[in-house]
């Protein structure tokens, strides 16, 4: 493919990003530009930009990115996470799990205390999703009764959750690296450990450091334990490894029994509560499908293959080859948005890569999952954050500046690359 024709494929991308983020920094103001808005422009763009179809061809191509299984499964995640989550804040589960919380936690181990909660969930589950909507409206509800910076805490949750499926055995993305690179699991496991584990110890000093200026609320008040069964029941059903549509199914339906039972609202009460909450996911569903759509047009236009391609022309040395699948995944996972996808995607050429330059097969593993969930907790339209900021409700792009701990295990793989860490593996 030429420079013209892979330019031209990737433009609705760099459309999107021109569109809302250099109009949203010259304005000063993220909420300026509605992202529904940018996503539909970009999305019309894409369609007008791609060469060689008939109009109607195009606008196939376009639904049926964004009508793919994978996406269509997490659209059902979204309208069970959003009832789930409305039924269960009006019956009163979010108070009542924060104010246990309060009650558990001293006020400078808050965040700290967040970070590791999400760590285990998502490490136990193998889900960053799963992880996300069982603790989103908690941290949201801490942040109201604390004080504290909401996009700030939302960050914390996304980022435990990237710690988890990073590294967890039944992560989809940990099962595709092994597999896509010929490795075990545990041996993937131990070099993957060696590369976060000191990123997450260091996140979580900084949590500790911060969370000194997070002072609980003086009159906590007296915890309903019966209400905060919804999310303890989430929250183990979902670390048994319980498929994450069940645990949410689950969870509306216990909100429902609790809440009519102690007269928090009636059978249609409940109905109401979940109909408003599935109404709230309209404007993150919406966003899913058009950026599904926009990105299955780069695709077909050969936009990933161009990036691979031109990311594999001038690869000499291991350093440069393992940064070569370093900067693949991470470019391939930007034009998919998801990471899982984005392995699938370049997993073969990896191990191409690998063969040719005599790499370790389980750092590449580890190099392809790393960076992976890197670039997936960084996006402002994928899926974990776009969910995380509908449960908050809060914008997307709100909670980038504190994605720390993604940010960390970014660095940490690029330096583990550049100074052949750990060297036995290297």
């Amino acid at each position: 493919m030429n420079k013209k024709k892979g330019f031209l494929a990737l433009s609705p991308l760099l459309f999107f990003i021109i569109l809302y983020l250099v109009t949203s920094i010259i304005a000063g103001d993220f909420y300026k530009v509605p992202i529904t808005v940018a996503f539909m422009l970009s999305s019309i763009y894409a369609i007008i930009a791609m060469y060689g179809y008939p109009i109607d061809t195009r606008i196939k191509i376009f639904s049926r990115g964004a009508v793919s299984g994978d996406l269509m499964l997490m659209l059902w995640i979204f309208v069970l996470a959003g009832a789930f989550a409305n039924s269960a804040k009006d019956m009163g589960s979010i108070d009542a799990t924060v104010n246990l919380t309060l009650n558990l936690l001293p006020g400078n181990m808050l965040l700290a205390g967040l970070f590791i909660a999400a760590c285990f969930i998502s490490l136990s589950i193998g889900t960053s999703v799963g992880t996300i909507v069982a603790l989103t409206p908690i941290a949201a509800g801490l942040a109201h009764s604390t004080g504290a910076n909401i996009p700030l805490m939302t960050a914390i949750v996304v980022g435990g959750a990237f710690f988890g499926d990073n590294l967890s055995f039944i992560s989809d993305t940990t099962i595709v690296a092994t597999t896509s690179q010929g490795c075990k699991l545990s041996d993937k496991f131990k070099v993957n450990s060696f590369i976060v584990f000191p990123a997450a110890v260091i996140i979580l000093f900084l949590y500790i450091f911060m969370g000194s200026e997070v002072h609980s609320p003086s009159n906590i008040p007296s915890v309903e334990f019966v209400k905060v069964i919804p999310y303890l029941i989430v929250i183990i059903t979902a670390a048994a490894g319980v498929n994450v549509m069940g645990v949410l199914t689950l969870g509306i339906a216990l909100t429902g029994t609790i809440g009519i039972i102690e007269g928090t609202y009636d059978v249609f009460g409940w109905f109401k509560s979940m109909g408003d909450g599935i109404m709230s996911m309209g404007e993150l569903i919406i966003i899913t499908m058009m950026a599904g759509g926009m990105l299955e047009i780069i695709k077909k236009n050969g936009g990933i293959d161009y990036i691979i391609e031109k990311m594999t022309a001038h690869v000499r040395g291991k350093r440069g080859a393992y940064m070569a699948i370093a900067t693949i995944v991470s470019i391939c996972d930007i034009c998919t948005a998801n990471n899982t996808v984005a392995i699938i995607t370049v997993g073969g050429i990896s191990k191409k890569i690998s063969e040719r330059f005599d790499l370790d097969s389980r750092k590449c593993a580890s190099i392809l999952d790393t960076m992976s969930c890197c670039m997936q907790g960084l996006i402002p339209y994928g899926a974990q954050i776009l969910m995380a900021a509908g449960l908050a409700s809060i914008n997307p792009v709100s909670i980038m500046p504190y994605l720390y701990y993604p940010f960390a295990i970014g660095i940490a793989c690029i330096l583990s690359i550049l100074f052949r860490y750990p060297r036995r593996y290297s």
